[in-house]
């Protein structure tokens, strides 16, 4: 990764700072992308990070810690995330599928990628990636980290899009976060909105 990439997702500059030089911290950032506001997924590296009394994550420091211990600084006040227990397991089985697959290395998981198919693939291997977190993933490494095999945006699908505003991948600061957010709410209230036409059933 070009170390002196900027990115604005935890809208805080450490922890903003933190994202922009460790692709563990972008991976666990991600992970933490669900069921709480954007910020506060992608601020909790840099919470861990600091409770670790450490300047970034290591794969390998999180793969061993004592998992109740684990659960538990990622509950201390602030928490780190909504339901902090699962999401520290989520984030230990992380950590130990990239000290298995790739030496604890998070960047070697796109840094040798020949393309975008295979990226999505790798991706989508990662525990707690789903086929949607891997493309917004995929779609972030290439628009704000430069990582772009060939494919790359397709791989992402929508999300890969250039000028749009759908995703983590395509905030630059609080105008696109809004942005983001204003289509997330959108997306969703068509979402009820089906569910509500749908016919009842026919028992």
């Amino acid at each position: 990764m070009d170390k002196d990439i900027t990115i604005r997702l935890a809208q805080q500059p450490q922890a903003d700072a933190l994202l922009g030089r460790s692709p563990l911290a972008a991976l666990v950032g991600m992970l933490l992308d669900q069921q709480v506001p954007m910020e506060w997924a992608f601020s909790g590296p840099w919470t861990i990070a600091q409770r670790m009394g450490a300047d970034d994550l290591d794969a390998h420091a999180i793969a061993a810690y004592d998992p109740e211990a684990f659960a538990a600084m990622l509950s201390e006040k602030p928490a780190v995330h909504r339901y902090p227990g699962s999401m520290a397991t989520r984030i230990q089985q992380l950590c130990a599928y990239l000290v298995e697959h790739y030496g604890g290395d998070a960047e070697a998981v796109w840094a040798d990628a020949a393309s975008g198919e295979e990226l999505l693939k790798r991706l989508k291997a990662l525990p707690g990636f789903g086929e949607q977190k891997a493309k917004i993933f995929l779609a972030l490494l290439g628009k704000r980290f430069g990582v772009r095999p060939a494919g790359w945006r397709e791989a992402a699908g929508g999300y890969g899009e250039a000028h749009v505003y759908r995703s983590a991948a395509d905030i630059t600061g609080p105008e696109s976060l809004a942005k983001v957010r204003a289509h997330k709410q959108e997306m969703k209230a068509a979402a009820k909105a089906a569910e509500a036409a749908k016919p009842a059933g026919d028992s």
